[in-house]
């Protein structure tokens, strides 16, 4: 036995999951995962690269603490975990903003620490942004308008939590919700509460252990016409809303 392994086996039962769901994550077999897991054999480099970004924990703390002592919220935050983001540059070396299918937004969790899958995405240019590092995320649903089904978000990677701000929207890439675009409400030690702008949607809580990676809205592409504001759902549900607290109000007000 080892330290890796022991850390595999602690991580992937703390994520509830079965071997051969993560074996399936990682491309493998479930008898060659569980070789691993049961310090028979140990991963080579480049699986071993594959198994840190999945459970987002560094290859360091991997193979050389025993993360069952230390609260993994904590170790998860600690400034030496760094998992290193896939970038895809252009003949120029200048960074390309890689776009993310609407079809394919599952593909993305399994994905998004790959080098090769990110390079197979298809991209595009900006050059009006600032230099950093950005991606384009579908919008789905109408829960943060005037975003609308069809629409991308290009976002601005966040390398640090701290770096946060309340108020503010994001893409937030999580093992649970995949990826969704709300607004920063309030920043706890160990979650994060995320809101809707259509207040039809209820606000709910992301739990940082489980958020894998933090983009900033940049700006938005429309992929179609805008159509009159003409009582579309978005705004008959805001109508209704006003008319329940209305009602609340007349009621116990």
């Amino acid at each position: 036995m080892s330290l890796l392994s022991d850390n595999m086996r602690y991580l992937r039962a703390r994520m509830g999951l079965s071997q051969q769901a993560v074996a399936d994550q990682l491309v493998i077999t479930r008898g060659r995962y569980a070789k691993y897991e049961d310090g028979m054999s140990e991963p080579p480099i480049e699986l071993l690269v594959k198994i840190s970004r999945y459970f987002h924990v560094s290859i360091d703390l991997l193979v050389s603490v025993d993360i069952r002592r230390v609260p993994i919220r904590e170790l998860q935050q600690l400034p030496d975990n760094r998992i290193l983001l896939p970038v895809a540059v252009d003949a120029e070396g200048k960074n390309k903003i890689e776009i993310i299918p609407h079809k394919a937004q599952m593909g993305y969790l399994a994905g998004y620490s790959d080098p090769e899958y990110i390079e197979s995405l298809q991209h595009i240019s900006l050059p009006f942004l600032s230099h950093a590092k950005y991606r384009a995320f579908p919008a789905t649903g109408d829960s943060m308008p005037p975003h609308s089904e069809g629409s991308f978000i290009i976002g601005k990677y966040v390398e640090c939590r701290e770096d946060l701000k309340e108020g503010r929207t994001y893409v937030f890439i999580t093992r649970n919700e995949g990826i969704s675009y709300k607004r920063l409400g309030k920043k706890k030690r160990y979650s994060l509460l995320l809101y809707s702008d259509n207040p039809f949607y209820a606000p709910y809580e992301v739990d940082l252990a489980d958020l894998l990676e933090v983009w900033e809205f940049a700006c938005s592409i429309a992929t179609t016409e805008p159509e009159p504001d003409d009582l579309r759902p978005q705004t008959i549900r805001e109508m209704f809303t006003d008319l329940r607290r209305e009602i609340m109000h007349l009621k116990y007000g």
